[in-house]
Order: structure tokens, then sequence, then C-alpha cells
């Protein structure tokens, strides 16, 4: 697998430190990687914690392969190979990491967690962290591709990697690579909503003021407890899920509401709320804390993650936010 490429300062070090056995400076080279390699692994998984384990197996690979690396490929490139392959050996072994049916939509990805934004690399390609590819409903896409289709997508479409490249790093033929991004495109548009069918469009990071006054109204709406307020920030074809909780579906803002409701929410014991604002998966989100009658504190509850389009919520993705110390939330108010 070449790259066609002079021997780079990265390259050298890391062959010197090869040949020297320093693990020290093996760990330092290889660690200014680790953030966009959990990305990368976090697409293929579509779970934060799976993504930081294999990231770390794929450190444990380089090291064993280290002889292995003579700098004809870039090194970054090399141990994007690894983490790939890394991945995909996982979801081998792994049966439940595949979307499973459900009575209110297709599919669901039950295993799907938030990625927080304070973990994203700071001086990252484009490519890396372009916010079309890290949304939720971007992410949930891309599992219902096949484990090697979806590493296809993902270096050719998402990291912009010549098929030739991608065809080395799979060890596949040209020809198959091809064939797989065009089966994987298709795949995709079928699962993202029109909305967001051009995945490489130009990429945005920041959220827009209407996104950031919505995620401000939601937590006030929880907060004075006004249905008709919270109702009136969610559009009529919401979708919406709870997770780790089976089922996804499309319904009216009306409906949602009355749903939470009728589950408890907003009734005694549920009715005291605070809430703070944060972004995960470049997406804006709400963290919800909790007080209950005989508790002086607001203990973290859930985390909303908001997709949100003229002004208006339409599609809500809850996850519990206990025993999550990744997204480093404080745990009372």
């Amino acid at each position: 697998m070449t790259d066609a490429r002079p021997l780079g300062a990265d390259e050298a070090t890391f062959i010197a430190a090869v040949h020297s056995g320093d693990t020290a400076r093996f760990a330092l080279i290889t660690e200014r990687h680790r953030r966009e390699l959990q990305v990368h692994c976090y697409r293929m998984l579509a779970n934060y914690e799976d993504a930081q384990d294999m990231t770390q197996e794929t450190f444990l690979r380089a090291w064993n392969k280290r002889e292995s690396f003579k700098g004809h490929a870039a090194l970054r490139t090399w141990l994007y190979r690894i983490a790939t392959n890394v991945c995909l050996d996982y979801l081998e072994k792994r049966n439940n990491r595949t979307p499973v049916p459900s009575e209110l939509s297709d599919s669901e990805v039950l295993y799907l967690q938030p990625y927080p934004d304070r973990m994203l690399p700071e001086n990252p390609q484009e490519s890396v962290v372009a916010r079309e590819t890290i949304e939720l409903a971007f992410i949930v896409a891309v599992q219902h591709l096949p484990p090697r289709q979806r590493a296809v997508f993902i270096l050719r479409d998402v990291l912009g990697w010549p098929a030739s490249k991608a065809a080395d790093a799979l060890e596949l033929t040209v020809a198959s690579v091809t064939s797989a991004l065009q089966r994987a495109r298709v795949t995709m548009r079928e699962q993202l909503p029109d909305r967001r069918q051009d995945w490489r469009s130009p990429a945005t990071h920041e959220l827009s003021s209407d996104e950031r006054d919505v995620v401000k109204s939601y937590i006030d709406a929880h907060e004075r407890n006004d249905l008709d307020g919270l109702t009136s920030l969610l559009r009529d074809d919401l979708r919406f899920a709870m997770l780790p909780d089976s089922g996804t579906g499309t319904t009216t803002a009306k409906d949602a509401v009355d749903g939470w409701v009728s589950g408890g929410l907003f009734q005694r014991g549920y009715d005291d709320w605070r809430g703070i604002t944060t972004t995960v998966n470049r997406m804006p989100a709400a963290v919800l804390y909790l007080r209950t009658p005989d508790d002086p504190e607001y203990r973290l509850f859930a985390i909303a993650v908001l997709h949100i389009v003229d002004g208006k919520i339409a599609e809500l993705t809850g996850f519990d936010a206990t025993d999550k110390p990744w997204l480093d939330l404080p745990p009372t108010l």
C-alpha cells in the first residue's frame, strides 16, 4: 500500500522508534492520531465505548506489527488500515452490531451512543469531523451497510480515499471496491431523510442561532412544565427514539407529548426539571436533570439530541445520560 510520497518526518521518526525499540516515542507518535481514529471506529460501530476499545486495540496491533511499516504509505494511512480491520474483526464476532427490526420502524440501532464533541480532533482534516458525517442520522444509516461495504463507503466517501488506496487497505480489487461503493450509496440514500442525502456537500460545523434558541426553549418548557410550549417546538412528523429502549417512529407533536405524559413525565416526581445546553455529534442537545420530592439536588437524567429544521424539532433521540462518564456531564445541578 503506497501513497506515492516521500518519507515524511512522522514516518522517519516512527521507523527510528521501531528500530530502537523506543516505546515512549512510539506511543507519542501514534497517540496524536487517537482522536481521528476513534471517530473512524465510531462511524464503523456507532458506539462510543466500542470505538474507544477498538482504538486501543488498533494501537496494540500497530505495536505488534511495527516491523512491517516501511514508510511506503503515510503513517496515518497505515493506522487507518489497521483500525478498519480491527473494526471488521469485531463486527464479525459480534452479531448484535447490526440493526434489528422493530414494530415501529424497518430497523433500529439499539447500541447507538452519542459522541461528545469535546473528543473530536482539535485540528483534523475537514472530512474527519464534517457535521454531515457525524450526525446521528448518518451514523445510523451507515449501520445498515454490511461491514465490508461500510468500510468501503467510509474510506471512499467520508475520508475521500481513492479506490486503489481503499482496495489496498481492505485487500480487495479496485473493481470490488467500486461495486461495493455503488451499492452503499444506494442504501445510504434509502436510509437518510431526503433533506440529508448529500453527505458530500460542503461541511458545516457550527450550530445556527435557530438551533441554539430552540434548545433553550426546549429546556425552558421542561423547567416550567409547559406542555403547550413543548408541543409547539415539535414538528408534526417528529421522529422520536429513547435508547436503549426499542421503538423509533414518526408521530405528531401532540401524540408525542401525550405519550410522554402518559408514561409519567411531568407527573408528580417527574415534574421538577433543570437543563443545560451541550452538543454531541455536532448536534444541539439538551441535558435534563430531575429533582425528586425528597432530594435536595437535581440529578442527571437524560440527554435529548435534537435535529432542528426551520425552527422546529424534526428528530429527537433520547439517551439515558447516567453511567456515561465519557460524556463529561456534571452529575448534579
